[in-house]
């Protein structure tokens, strides 16, 4: 990643040199950003509350499990095997339950953060595109990933590029 910024870097400069326009070259770190944002605490929180319901929520299923383990090991000899089965049955369904709730826990807790943090990271975004227009910003890359988070629109070449390629 960091070997397309340094290209990217050299092929601006490269490029500044035969046009009127100087290039000017920006960077941010945007976990840095992201921290300094009042907002993140109390989505921080929101996500620590919403992970302690699906723990607690977790933590009841295993609980039942358990006891139903228990009950079934104390029990076995004196039940027959219909009961047996029944109960191994049940058993398993709880673990299968179980374990899908982990797997829809882990993503329904992914679309929550994704939906709690967007948010912030747009208004971010907003903030670096308008300092970047307001001081003549050319570029602007992000220190922290290595990518760029703001181009001037007058730089895009996708059209002429797919005109020369007969690109629709």
């Amino acid at each position: 990643m960091k070997k397309i910024l340094i290209l990217t870097t050299l092929l601006a400069l490269s490029f500044s040199a035969f046009s009127s326009q100087p290039i000017k070259l920006g960077h941010v770190n945007s976990q840095e950003l992201l921290s300094l944002m009042p907002e993140l605490d109390s989505v921080q929180q929101s996500l620590q509350a919403y992970n302690r319901d699906l723990e607690a929520q977790l933590r009841t299923m295993v609980t039942e499990y358990e006891n139903l383990v228990n009950e079934y090991q104390a029990n076995q000899n004196q039940w027959s095997d219909l009961i047996k089965q029944t109960r191994a049955r049940a058993i398993q369904d709880l673990e299968t339950r179980m374990q899908e709730f982990r797997q829809d826990s882990e993503r329904d807790f992914e679309q929550q953060r994704n939906q709690l943090f967007n948010p912030i990271i747009e208004k971010a975004r907003a903030a670096i595109e308008e300092v970047a227009k307001e001081h003549k910003y050319t570029y602007v890359f992000d220190t922290m990933h290595g990518i760029l988070l703001y181009a001037n629109e007058s730089d895009d070449i996708l059209e002429l590029v797919k005109k020369k390629l007969n690109l629709q």
